[in-house]
């Protein structure tokens, strides 16, 4: 395939190669090369792996392989007349809380099929949750908390799940600045005003959750809880999880997506410890409180310079949403 770029160079025999400009991301060099970037990401990473660093970012000016996409259609035998024909290819759903750009959800498998995810990212509506300032603009932890879980959502919704976003905002939707703007008006589902009040907040999301445990009673179901946490400037830390100590199902949750962190950091960032943990933390209210079985996620450091780079960098957004579904798909066939 050739793209017909004036850095792409094609042949029949070779996969076509790009030349990597400044600001260009894996996203962003596929989307610009006619490429969907989230079909494509897995394989344009295992390509080209020995010429990213830290398994995500583009070397501007290095040259990148860009994966053989496969072709929409398929023929089929139809008639004497007309040997074959070509038959549409298969649609996928849309959702519009996922942005114009990113609204419809092509099917990848049916690996989650029957179970029921219920997604809150922290924070929202009155309440940013933590801060920081980078390059003289204010970042909250509820925006970035936000994008990360819509793009798990996605991926969750692209292998047959049920999921329920429950800290919605119509009108972000998956956002590939660096820099998220602020707002407030999220709404807990299906469109309910956040409360001002710290432990309202809390109450209000864990009856929400709970009451829809109950409506799919029976199904397969768990809860995953993405935050940012804040912590002095200099401590960076890895991603890590919480569960119930009490809960087993929600141990081997945490656990898998764990692993699989340690996996990737193994493959794609092998002179890089892995340093997150699993562990329970009971005295977390929606630990505590909610039905089904859950983990807790905490991405990184808003304040901590390196911990901003895992966080603003959407590439590194879709990494991490990528990785934790996942650990959710190894959890799932585990059980």
């Amino acid at each position: 395939m050739c793209l017909g770029q004036i850095h792409v160079v094609c042949s029949q025999d070779t996969l076509a190669t790009v030349t990597a400009e400044k600001g260009d991301g894996i996203l962003s060099l596929l989307r610009k090369h006619g490429v969907d970037p989230y079909q494509y990401y897995d394989e344009f990473v295992n390509v080209n792996i020995d010429n990213l660093r830290d398994s995500v970012h583009l070397y501007e000016g290095q040259t990148y392989a860009i994966p053989k996409v496969t072709l929409d259609t398929v023929p089929i035998e139809s008639s004497l007349q007309e040997q074959s024909k070509e038959i549409k290819k298969i649609e996928g759903k849309t959702y519009d809380i996922f942005g114009e750009d990113h609204k419809t959800v092509l099917p990848k498998s049916e690996r989650l099929k029957e179970a029921v995810y219920y997604l809150v990212s922290g924070h929202g509506g009155p309440d940013p949750g933590a801060m920081a300032v980078y390059k003289g603009k204010p970042i909250a932890e509820d925006e970035y908390a936000y994008d990360i879980t819509l793009r798990l959502a996605k991926e969750l919704l692209a292998h047959g799940a049920k999921v329920y976003i429950i800290i919605r905002d119509e009108n972000d939707g998956i956002r590939e600045e660096r820099i998220l703007d602020l707002d407030n008006d999220e709404v807990a589902y299906p469109d309910k005003t956040i409360p001002l009040n710290q432990l309202a907040r809390l109450r209000q999301r864990v009856d929400i959750v709970n009451n829809l445990y109950k409506k799919n009673k029976g199904a397969y179901q768990r809860l995953i809880v993405t935050h940012v946490d804040s912590r002095s400037k200099g401590q960076n830390i890895d991603v890590f999880f919480y569960h119930h100590e009490k809960s087993k199902n929600g141990k081997r949750l945490a656990e898998n997506i764990h692993k699989t962190f340690q996996s990737k950091y193994k493959k794609y960032q092998p002179n890089r410890t892995y340093s997150g943990t699993f562990e329970d933390r009971t005295s977390l209210y929606l630990v505590k409180k909610t039905h089904p079985a859950m983990t807790f996620i905490e991405i990184g450091n808003i304040r901590n310079k390196k911990d901003q780079r895992r966080i603003l960098e959407p590439d590194n957004r879709q990494a991490l949403a990528k990785w934790i579904s996942e650990g959710v798909i190894l959890d799932y066939e585990e059980r």
